[in-house]
């Protein structure tokens, strides 16, 4: 089995913990692994290395590259498809499934999300063996038993069974049914319907051919378009669901009867993580952080530096480093209305936080104000930065650690802690690492302009194109 996992989405409805370009799949919120590399081993069950693909975002390249080395596993680059803008589920689906018959000829297919949660036990594994079986027929989801009335899920109503040799495999799906108000979910749950879990498996040749049946504008931009940029331009934006499931009658579910947590509100993240005596799920991170609390109860609390709560009963409170999230439980689904409105006013921080992880390191945001920005850079041995040059702003580079090997201009020079450099705005320059340990470097902007896209790249390493 083919596995083609998606992991383009946005973080919209987890701000400030997540970010555009940091969503929730690459953030390591539950135990030190990202649900990312979770997911990737559950390809693994079924697939090898070079049979797992990947649909992402351009801008999540070196973060995929990054958790799947933090796994020890090596895809092929190739098997990396970077979707030049997002257009939903259903063109990147096909633009996989597409890929994995050009490939490997028809082949069954798995289809995961890299954003949800899952228990991946025997169960998880026989309900994936039984899809594979009904695929080369059906287009196969997989649907959730409920646990509970909830209405933040998509449901499916099962209807006539299917089977082998008396074996129940799974059933005909009767119809898909959008999120529900609680009585309406309620009884759902009453009735047998199960969650729509968001997770596929079929053939490719019959996925294909039913998208050109009920998705014909999508089918014709890419059979018509000579590159893929062309293709996207001209496909829908239309939902898996939307473009073909709720169309075919070649829909199946199969029953799968694990945890299962799309982890799509702060509410979700509550529901998953330990509780203490007084119903509070806590996660600190960064030095000397820990959290006090005094007749606090069911609580979650999410931060960076010492946090104390007096008599707050069922808050969310979520503490980065430059932004602070307060909200009731009950209410995090509308965080995607913060979303909005720091988009309408083109706030930064909708995209990233003050740590900013790039393919050769990282860099932090210490301080700044209109004419200046200080900033840690910190380089991964044996990697370097862009040749490039900014218009609207010098640099000051000053070592803390490491060797820094640093061209200016014509000039190459090795810096050692304590040594600094100046950069000349319209200067060619380039920051390098040669050594064996990660270089630190504070770095001091100074200007009209500090936006990252005064950037102008010469040379580099990692073939970018867009914004640093």
């Amino acid at each position: 089995m083919k596995t083609l996992v998606l992991a383009g989405g946005k973080g919209t409805r987890l701000w400030p913990l997540s970010r555009e370009l940091m969503p929730k799949q690459f953030v390591r919120f539950i135990d030190g692994e990202s649900l990312f590399q979770k997911t990737v081993r559950r390809a693994l069950l079924f697939s090898e290395p070079e049979e797992i693909f990947i649909v992402t975002n351009r801008n999540y390249k070196f973060r995929v590259f990054d958790d799947l080395g933090g796994l020890g596993v090596e895809l092929p680059e190739e098997n990396v498809l970077l979707e030049p803008i997002g257009r939903n589920t259903l063109p990147a689906i096909f633009w996989g499934i597409k890929t994995i018959q050009e490939r490997f000829g028809d082949s069954i297919v798995a289809v995961l999300p890299s954003d949800h949660l899952i228990e991946a036990n025997d169960d998880y594994v026989d309900a994936f063996k039984r899809a594979r079986i009904l695929a080369g027929n059906y287009l196969v989801t997989f649907g959730i038993k409920p646990m509970r009335p909830h209405t933040g899920y998509g449901y499916i109503k099962p209807g006539e069974a299917l089977g082998e040799d008396d074996e129940l495999l799974g059933h005909l799906v009767e119809e898909f049914k959008e999120k529900p108000d609680f009585e309406t979910a309620k009884r759902y749950v009453e009735e047998g319907y199960y969650w729509n879990s968001g997770m596929f498996a079929f053939s490719s040749s019959l996925f294909i051919g039913e998208v050109r049946k009920h998705a014909p504008e999508l089918y014709t931009a890419f059979e018509d378009a000579d590159t893929v940029e062309d293709a996207y331009i001209n496909a829908p934006e239309v939902s898996i669901d939307y473009g073909v499931m709720e169309k075919t009658n070649k829909a199946a579910v199969v029953p799968l009867n694990v945890y299962w947590n799309d982890l799509g509100s702060f509410d979700a993240i509550y529901d998953v993580l330990g509780k203490d005596e007084s119903g509070n799920a806590i996660r600190m991170s960064g030095k000397n952080a820990y959290h006090i609390g005094i007749n606090s109860r069911n609580n979650l609390i999410m931060a960076e530096r010492l946090t104390v709560t007096v008599g707050v009963e069922g808050l969310i409170i979520i503490d980065t480093d430059d932004a602070l999230l307060i909200a009731h439980r009950g209410e995090s689904q509308r965080v995607k209305e913060v979303y909005r409105l720091l988009k309408e006013r083109n706030d930064e921080r909708v995209m990233v936080h003050r740590t900013a992880y790039r393919p050769w390191g990282s860099y932090t945001v210490l301080e700044e104000n209109d004419r200046y920005k200080i900033k840690r850079l910190t380089v991964l041995p044996g990697k370097k930065l862009s040749l490039q040059m900014h218009y609207h702003r010098s640099e000051h580079w000053v070592v803390v650690r490491g060797t820094a090997r640093v061209t200016v201009g014509d000039k190459e020079v090795l810096l050692r802690p304590g040594e600094s450099t100046f950069i000349p705005a319209g200067v060619k320059h380039r920051l390098e690492n040669p050594g064996r340990v990660v270089l630190e470097v504070i770095e001091t902007q100074i200007g009209e302009y500090l936006g990252e896209d005064d950037i102008t790249r010469f040379d580099d390493d990692f073939g970018r194109y867009d914004k640093e």
